[in-house]
């Protein structure tokens, strides 16, 4: 039980860290530099998968599943890419759809993806 609720917390602070990186970047990307905030989205998601991907491996999970690198990357990306798809429908939904800011939005688009992203590599991790 201790090294769930430490595995958890690890999770939790590279989630903080991920969205921080996410969220400022998507703000920078479209306040900053006009960019859409569907593009601006992708990009900082992005940018915040690559972040997590380093940190899950080298400090949250254990990665010693007997598969190879390969393996882990491109399950990985593919679930990272699903999260991103997730991320820019509920972004789309949330904005274009019901009208609401795309700052509110993103809140609600982390929390789902973070869960998301718990569930399918704490089974893909599991020994």
């Amino acid at each position: 039980m201790k090294k769930l609720i430490e595995q958890i917390f690890r999770f939790g602070i590279v989630g903080v860290l991920a969205f921080i990186i996410d969220y400022g970047l998507m703000v920078f990307c479209t306040e900053v530099l006009g960019i859409y905030y569907l593009w601006s989205s992708l990009i900082s998601f992005t940018v915040s998968v690559i972040f997590n991907y380093v940190m899950s491996v080298k400090w949250v999970f254990n990665v010693d599943n007997g598969k190879t690198q390969t393996q882990n990357l491109i399950f990985f990306v593919t679930f990272s890419i699903i999260g991103l798809g997730i991320n820019q429908l509920i972004m789309w939904l949330g904005v274009d759809k019901i009208q609401i800011s795309y700052l509110i939005v993103k809140l609600f688009a982390t929390a789902v993806v973070m869960v998301f992203n718990y569930v399918t590599r704490k089974w893909y991790f599991k020994k």
